[in-house]
């Protein structure tokens, strides 16, 4: 792994996520860190780290006194961690997984396939990537967020009409040269469950489960 501790990955991925989503910083707890978010369906997210969400205590606590709707709890633990204190008016969300990979000093950026074009830029830390096809439309994209030494790898989303070109590898790969370029040593990311098996064939290692759970928005909510 490329961290020593299942928390220290999950500090570095929440620090990473949140100059990506350009949230508030993290605010800690003991338990883990709090962070504002701001949007009518994440208003603010707490994240568990190793252990604590094993705590009935500290769990039911933060299910039962934020409950306002948009609250997320993140965890890295299974999601049956969770279940025996679930309680109504709370959901989960679609299973995760928090992965590492170790940077080489030097990586090539990989040359782009004919007929689509690459754009790179980065502001404040943070560096999107944007391939697109020969008309103009999305090929695919993704963007790293690079905080001391470790690079967080976000939102990388693939066109379905360009699925099984290999630009996936093509952009993780240039997300990744892109983060060693600004001195990162180690990247992490939270995957679905698809993305995890891109992930695996390129290299990167499954260090933890992690399962979210959010309170509802009432139909009606802009």
């Amino acid at each position: 792994m490329a961290f020593a501790t299942v928390d220290d990955a999950a500090h570095a991925w929440v620090h990473c996520w949140a100059l990506s989503r350009a949230t508030a910083d993290p605010v800690p707890q003991p338990w883990g860190v709090s962070i504002d978010i701001g949007l009518p369906q994440a208003v603010t997210r707490h994240v568990l780290f190793d252990g604590h969400a094993s705590e009935e205590a500290t769990v039911r606590k933060l299910l039962r006194a934020d409950t306002a709707p948009g609250t997320w709890i993140k965890c890295v633990q299974a999601p049956e961690v969770l279940a025996p204190y679930m309680v109504e008016g709370w959901e989960y969300d679609a299973p995760g997984h928090v992965m590492t990979l170790p940077l080489p000093p030097k990586a090539a950026v990989p040359d782009v396939p004919t007929g689509f074009t690459r754009r790179i830029w980065t502001r404040g830390g943070l560096t999107k990537v944007l391939i697109l096809a020969a008309d103009g439309s999305l090929g695919v994209r993704g963007q790293v967020a690079v905080v001391g030494r470790t690079a967080g790898i976000d939102q990388v989303e693939t066109n379905k009409v360009h699925q099984r070109k290999g630009l996936g590898t093509l952009v993780m790969r240039t997300l990744q040269a892109c983060a060693a370029e600004q001195g990162a040593k180690d990247c992490v990311l939270g995957a679905s469950d698809e993305g995890r098996a891109l992930y695996t064939t390129l290299g990167w290692e499954t260090v933890s489960p992690l399962t979210g759970v959010f309170r509802t928005v009432p139909d009606g909510t802009p």
